[in-house]
């Protein structure tokens, strides 16, 4: 066989098994989706249950214990963005009154400079007035299917915590002998380091949902909890997340306000929480435990997007990470391992013997 034909041939094949291995994975998300979140949360829970097992208390009580724990500080989540929304509601007439002007001078201007006319905006709202049933029902059976997925998450938790030990023999026990100490010393660091990285952004989070009040607060920007708390959780999204918190706190808190001091106030909050974010906060607090190219990581978040939606976006940071310690330890697949990383094998070398 000619070069040009292997070339050819490898080519396709390459081709073909990423365009089936995407297929198998939008098609997979409702198994994988939950699984790997629950993954993602049991290695965050794992100090706190050994914490408790080093207190004398059963593994299965454990692994109980640090579910419900992760169940309750969602549903508070949940809870105050659903109290901060329906205060929203609440003022929505007063915040309408307000925005109205606005919104009709925008109206006037659009007419006025572009080919839309008064009679497509019309025809647009009847048609979608006349889609609101199907929308309803798409949106029911949405959340449908994020309840069930929302609890099925804290039931892989539990089991993956009270099986913890026999995940990790069954890993070790897929390669030879040789190479066990191997196997466990990269488990061992794709769990810290995935630990790592999941600790700083919950600690990069409340630094700025404090950042966020205080900033939307002193301007006098309303509903700046549901704001602060959207835009903070959404920073977990590495780019795309403060890009999309921004626009959000715009639409929020100036529609419920109404005038320039609040979209001021919002602008010059996000610009200066930025600059702390990027030159204090994260070289500091979540630091280099993950270990990934820029370029790669957005690479991996429009991926996850595309895959898997918002969720395939939180994912794809810490298991790319875990792709790229096994990567790291495995000697034909270094050359990909310098491809995702960020710096040097000699910075990688360094930060492999910190999580030792």
């Amino acid at each position: 066989m000619t070069s040009g034909k292997r070339i050819l041939y490898t080519g396709t094949v390459f081709i073909v098994g990423i365009y089936f291995l995407t297929a198998g994975l939008i098609k997979a998300k409702p198994l994988l989706a939950p699984l790997l979140t629950a993954v993602i949360l049991a290695l965050l829970m794992l100090p706190v249950a050994r914490k408790l097992e080093s207190w004398k208390i059963n593994r299965m009580l454990s692994s109980l214990i640090n579910t419900v724990l992760l169940f309750l500080v969602s549903v508070g989540f949940v809870a105050l963005i659903s109290i901060q929304i329906q205060s929203f509601v609440a003022d929505w007439d007063k915040a309408r009154q307000k925005i109205m002007p606005q919104i009709e001078k925008l109206e006037d201007y659009i007419y006025e400079k572009t080919p839309i006319s008064p009679e497509d905006i019309a025809k647009q709202q009847n048609e979608a007035t006349g889609n609101m049933g199907k929308q309803a029902i798409s949106f029911i059976n949405g959340m449908y299917s994020f309840s069930g997925d929302y609890l099925l998450t804290f039931i892989y938790v539990f089991f993956l915590l009270n099986y913890r030990k026999k995940f990790r023999q069954f890993f070790v026990k897929l390669f030879k002998k040789q190479n066990k100490d191997d196997v466990d010393d990269v488990l061992s660091q794709a769990v810290k380091i995935t630990q790592g990285y999941l600790y700083g952004k919950f600690i990069l989070m409340i630094f700025l949902t404090i950042l966020y009040a205080l900033g939307m607060a002193a301007f006098g920007v309303s509903n700046f909890i549901i704001i602060s708390v959207l835009a903070a959780l959404l920073s977990i999204i590495p780019y795309i997340g403060n890009i999309i918190g921004f626009l959000i706190a715009i639409g929020l808190g100036y529609v419920a306000d109404g005038d320039t001091t609040a979209l001021i106030g919002i602008m010059v909050t996000f610009s200066v929480a930025q600059f702390v974010e990027s030159y204090l906060f994260e070289p500091y607090v979540v630091g280099d435990n993950v270990n990934l190219d820029p370029f790669i990581t957005i690479i991996a978040v429009v991926v996850g997007n595309m895959l898997w939606g918002i969720i395939g976006m939180i994912l794809s940071i810490p298991v790319l990470g875990i792709i790229n310690v096994i990567f790291m330890h495995v000697k034909p697949l270094k050359p990909y391992s310098f491809l995702l990383g960020n710096g040097d094998d000699k910075r990688k070398s360094k930060i492999i013997k910190q999580h030792k």
